[in-house]
């Protein structure tokens, strides 16, 4: 390899090491502040749950906009479709879910007093 070569190589690997970090900053969660409450710490209704960063997104304000959107959509084009759909939803882990970010407003919005 030739001096040029190297240069050229090297200025590569270091964009591409640059690159690696910006997507590892981006995709990985920041540290917990407080190892003993790391539940509390990250989720407001203290649960843990979701775990993974794809249902985190979805259960979020945005994320939750946009499946209710795609669902209207889908539920006015395709009703059968939808409903469909909808009969293999577990009942029960959606009623919890939607149970769990109630109290977590309601403790937010009172200041998580009593």
């Amino acid at each position: 390899m030739t001096d040029k070569e190297a240069a050229d190589r090297a200025e590569i690997l270091a964009r591409l090491a640059a690159s690696r970090d910006e997507i590892r900053r981006v995709l990985d969660p920041p540290p917990r502040k407080e190892a003993d409450d790391s539940a509390s710490a990250d989720h407001p209704n203290g649960s843990g749950f979701p775990r993974s960063r794809t249902m985190q997104m979805f259960t979020s304000g945005p994320g939750l906009g946009t499946l209710g959107a795609v669902a209207a959509g889908l539920l006015i084009a395709r009703p059968a479709l939808a409903l469909r759909l909808l009969r293999m939803l577990p009942a029960s882990a959606v009623a919890k879910t939607l149970l769990l970010r109630a109290v977590g407003m309601l403790r937010a919005k009172h200041g998580g007093e009593g």
